[in-house]
C-alpha cells in the first residue's frame, strides 16, 4: 500500500488520509413490537406518515389515523419515548422529552404462517399469513444555530 493513503470502508478503495468531522454522537432510544398480525406492507403505509415528525405530533397523527395498525405503532412509540425518557434518567443524560423526533420507523418481515383455503373440485390454494416486526427510533433534535438575518448574512457568506 502507498504511503498517505488509506483502505476505504465499505468499497475497498484507498483514499487520501483527511481528518473527517468529528459528528456528534446522538442517543437513540427504541422500542419494538414482533409478531403482529399485518403485513409488512400495510404496517409500512403508517409508518410511513410518522417518519421524521416530533414525537408529539406523530402521537397526534397516530390517533386520527384510521388503519389497524396505527394503535399498535402508537403504542410502540409511547414506549419508545418512555424508554428515552427512563434510560436518559438511568444513564445521567440531559435530554429534553420536548425536543425528542421519530429518527427511523422500520416493518421487518416476520416469519410466515403457511395456510390452505379450499379451492373447487377438492383442490386447495394455498396461501401465507405475514407477520411483521415493528422497530421505531426516537432522538433528540439537535439545538438549531440562530442565523444571521438581513445584509449582514449575505456579506458574511460573500466574504467567507
Amino acid at each position: 500500500m502507498k504511503p498517505g493513503l488509506k483502505p476505504d470502508a465499505g468499497n475497498g478503495r484507498l483514499r487520501k488520509g483527511k481528518k473527517m468531522a468529528a459528528e456528534k454522537t446522538q442517543a437513540e432510544f427504541r422500542a419494538e413490537a414482533r409478531f403482529q398480525r399485518i403485513s409488512p406492507q400495510k404496517a409500512r403505509l403508517v409508518l410511513n406518515l410518522i417518519k421524521g415528525l416530533d414525537a408529539q405530533q406523530a402521537l397526534d397523527t397516530l390517533s386520527f389515523t384510521r388503519k389497524r395498525i396505527a394503535p399498535v405503532v402508537r403504542k410502540v412509540l409511547t414506549s419508545a419515548i418512555d424508554n428515552a425518557r427512563y434510560l436518559s434518567d438511568d444513564r445521567g443524560l440531559d435530554l429534553d422529552v420536548d425536543r425528542l423526533f421519530v429518527k427511523t420507523a422500520i416493518a421487518n418481515e416476520g416469519p410466515r404462517m403457511k395456510r390452505i383455503r379450499p379451492a373447487p373440485m377438492g383442490r386447495a390454494f394455498h396461501y401465507q399469513r405475514r407477520l411483521t416486526h415493528i422497530i421505531v427510533t426516537v432522538a433528540e433534535r439537535a439545538a438549531e444555530q440562530p442565523k444571521p438575518a438581513g445584509k449582514a448574512a449575505k456579506k458574511a457568506k460573500t466574504a467567507a
